[in-house]
């Protein structure tokens, strides 16, 4: 591979000329982040340690500050004051909102020139030089996705072991996986899949995604005319 441009490719302007939305595209990032954590995490309160009851020196007389038990969250093993306890972290992001901020992500990268569509993403074995060596004739420095429409066990094994090199199906993508890398080397096939997906407006609920009829003016003068 050379990384000579040896034609182009038609894309929808719906899904890679979105107008820049930072705020938007930051509110689905932390949604999506958010989304991935366990939320396990878990500390005890003072009346949840075990220890001794007993107070551990007079309340006078010593010079030093006062203490009770050993469960006082300033002295080593004892609980923990406004620790952390299990809970969920999720965020709720409508679908549409969603859809767009990977849109506005897309067409970020397409105008600072950071996707390059390939004819051909495939490797006939696993080698690990053959993608430094296309990744070198692109001039992709930094952190790079390689998105196929269904990456092989070849091309996985290939990057496994390049670090900042990564590749992803083109129906996984979304604004966290688009936004964390810097490159995107896309086939033309995931292309043509991802305008397939996301090159359409999302209906919204109603009665025309329900398939139920609007009611007519006439009708509805009939129904509110006195008898």
């Amino acid at each position: 591979m050379a990384g000579e441009a040896v034609g182009t490719v038609e894309v929808s302007d719906y899904v890679f000329a979105e107008p820049m939305n930072g705020p938007l595209l930051h509110q689905a990032v932390v949604a999506q982040r958010a989304n991935r954590r366990q939320g396990t995490h878990s500390a005890r309160t003072r009346g949840q340690v075990v220890h001794s009851g007993r107070k551990l020196r007079p309340q006078k007389g010593s010079g030093r500050a006062r203490l009770g038990d050993a469960g006082n969250p300033g002295l080593r093993g004892g609980g923990v004051a406004h620790g952390p306890h299990p809970r969920s972290h999720s965020k709720r992001l409508p679908i549409r909102m969603r859809r767009r901020a990977l849109r506005i992500a897309l067409s970020d990268k397409v105008r600072n020139g950071y996707i390059t569509v390939i004819e051909e993403l495939a490797v006939s074995e696993p080698s690990t030089r053959v993608i430094i060596d296309m990744v070198s004739a692109l001039n992709a420095t930094g952190t790079t996705l390689i998105i196929t429409t269904e990456p092989t066990s070849e091309l996985r094994r290939s990057v496994r072991n390049i670090p900042g090199v990564d590749t992803l199906a083109s129906r996984l993508l979304s604004p966290l996986e688009a936004t964390r890398v810097r490159n995107i080397l896309i086939s033309k096939h995931a292309v043509e899949r991802i305008d397939e997906i996301w090159g359409h407006p999302t209906e919204k609920p109603g009665r025309a995604a329900h398939g139920a009829p609007e009611p007519s003016q006439e009708s509805s003068r009939k129904a509110g005319a006195p008898a």
